[in-house]
């Protein structure tokens, strides 16, 4: 394990500060808001501007790395998200904190993938799979630190952004000091999107369920939290239970599907939400400590949605398009994560009254319903012919090459891979290639 960890330890260690950075203003944002007197709506906006932003990194980073190299990049980055942190404390009004979060979301975007693109550098063939793993375990646990870190200040004062912004600058330390060779340029892959649709429509609308519904969520529940009575140490500490429930959840939940229809598995999950969805607001009425155990049951079974849905996918795509299938399913979530913010937020001020969860368990009854028609419609694949579930990071298209999986497109399709810095000029693509975008990656041949 050291002789594994060892090349990748410095990078290791600037994905934690940054996640500890991100985990903190993701929390801190909303409870500020909410003492600054915004409306959920407007709250709501600035957790869809994120992903908005979020979505447009996926898909300039490539160009920006090719211009300018993965150091510049990653060093800019992070002066504009360090930056960002600060300013939110400057300018207390929503009409700043739209475009604020918007260029947050567009910073780490790129910051993950130049991350994940070294790592993907550093790591062989044969220790890619560990190094992937252990990425994904700092993505599932280190979060929770940066929400537990918000107990230590008053978030109505300065120092819990002066606190995210060091965290973000610290991070870019192992990358501006490493004396190893940047990576390879980062490349686009196409996006098929309709085709993503016709190979597999479960998988598909579990990512964009998954945006709707916990894009909502992580943009709304300090609230939530909040107006249920806990005190700035409960609203960390319920957070922090989500991600504690995903983590853990994502394990047996992921091996159960490989051994059954995963459709069952994502059936039985949305099953879940959607009962937690329904007692959480009771339970803070009946029983208040019982909101740690409904965060603590709505993470696991919410947060592996998103990693089933890619592995239902994966079971479908043929064995060179594992990677764009991948990168189209982030961008499907991220689809998703625009919009589900707005409209839980929306509801609940029509409603006058908190409406997350219950929104959340609309959104994903709907889903279920939909899985049970398509399992009456379509056959699962026999799990013997199916690749092994594996826990995915939704951090950026970049972390698609650090699978194993994706040895297979050790070859890029020439028809399938762009150029490393512009996206296909309009008008040159294939007649079959509906509804495409451009997501970038780092070449698997590279790694």
């Amino acid at each position: 394990m050291i002789k594994v960890v060892a090349p990748v330890g410095a990078l290791l260690i600037s994905v934690a500060l940054l996640l500890m950075g991100n985990g903190l203003q993701g929390t801190l944002l909303p409870i500020r808001a909410e003492i600054e007197a915004f409306g959920p709506v407007a709250i709501g906006i600035m957790g869809s501007a994120y992903f908005l932003g979020f979505a447009l990194g996926c898909l300039s980073g490539p160009i920006v790395v090719g211009r300018v190299g993965h150091i510049r990049t990653f060093t800019a980055a992070t002066a504009l998200a360090s930056t960002v942190a600060l300013a939110h404390a400057l300018i207390t009004e929503p009409w700043a904190w739209w475009p604020l979060r918007a260029l947050t979301g567009f910073a780490f975007a790129i910051l993950y993938m130049v991350i994940e693109s070294w790592l993907n550098e550093r790591a062989t063939n044969e220790t890619r799979g560990t190094v992937m793993s252990i990425y994904t375990v700092i993505n599932l646990t280190v979060i929770m630190a940066g929400q537990m870190l918000l107990t230590l200040y008053n978030p109505a004062s300065f120092a819990p952004f002066a606190l995210a912004s060091i965290l973000v600058s610290l991070a870019a330390l192992p990358v501006a000091l490493t004396t190893s060779l940047a990576p390879a340029p980062l490349q686009s892959t196409k996006i098929r999107i309709l085709r993503l649709y016709r190979i597999s429509p479960v998988g598909f609308m579990g990512a964009f369920t998954v945006g709707l519904g916990n894009g909502a969520f992580w943009s709304l529940a300090p609230l939530f939290a909040t107006g249920s009575g806990l005190d700035i140490n409960g609203v960390a500490a319920f957070m922090s239970l989500v991600v504690l429930g995903g983590a853990i959840g994502q394990y047996p939940l992921g091996k159960l599907s490989d051994r059954t229809d995963r459709r069952r598995v994502i059936l039985a999950a949305a099953v879940g939400v959607v009962l937690m969805g329904g007692l959480l607001p009771f339970v803070t009425v009946m029983f208040v400590p019982g909101l740690y155990v409904g965060a603590f049951l709505f993470g696991l079974t919410a947060m592996p949605v998103y990693a089933l849905a890619v592995a239902h996918m994966n079971d479908f795509v043929e064995s060179d398009g594992f990677v764009e299938a991948s990168s189209g399913m982030l961008m499907i979530y991220a689809a998703g994560a625009v919009v589900g913010p707005m409209i839980a937020s929306w509801a609940t001020g029509l409603a006058g009254t908190d409406l997350l969860f219950p929104y959340i368990a609309v959104v994903y009854a709907g889903f279920a319903a939909f899985v049970v028609v398509r399992m009456r419609v379509r056959s699962a694949p026999h799990p013997d012919v199916r690749p092994d579930f594996v826990a995915t990071a939704g951090t950026s298209p970049t972390i698609n090459t650090l699978d194993p999986r994706s040895d297979a497109e050790a070859t890029p399709d020439p028809s399938l891979a762009g150029g490393p810095t512009e996206p296909t000029p309009a008008g040159s693509a294939p007649p079959d290639d509906d509804g495409r975008g451009m997501v970038s990656r780092t070449p698997p041949e590279q790694g």
